[in-house]
């Protein structure tokens, strides 16, 4: 949903050595380069890249999410705006309590980010 594209984060000499990951690490070092924002180097990670506040905690489609660990949980999101707020429920939970938990999920006309047994 985030309407600007970011630049692909690199771990510092990620291309020319071959046993380094990913994942990114802040690039350390003197004579670093890329610590030092040179031209033409991967880009850092900075405040400034970050999500516009309206986009700010919301997830791909546009909601907020909230867990769901049980049926009590679900006590306290009654209220809640259904257009705002998606469900996402534990891997925790079993199948007996899952199944009555989406059920009453459907009940209370929240979307369920991963379902597995209710059928829309």
């Amino acid at each position: 949903m985030n309407p600007r594209k970011l630049p692909e984060f690199k771990r510092q000499l990620k291309d020319s050595v071959k046993r380094l990951k990913g994942k990114w690490r802040k690039p350390r070092g003197k004579q670093s380069k890329m610590r030092i924002h040179k031209k033409g180097k991967p880009k850092v990670v900075r405040i400034g890249y970050g999500a516009p506040k309206d986009l700010k905690y919301k997830n791909r489609a546009g909601f907020y999410e909230i867990l769901i660990e049980s049926i009590n949980d679900l006590e306290k999101i009654k209220n809640l705006d259904r257009n705002l707020y998606a469900i996402r429920i534990s891997s925790k939970v079993g199948k007996k309590k899952r199944i009555e938990i989406e059920n009453k999920i459907k009940e209370l006309g929240f979307k369920i980010l991963n379902p597995k047994y209710v059928t829309s």
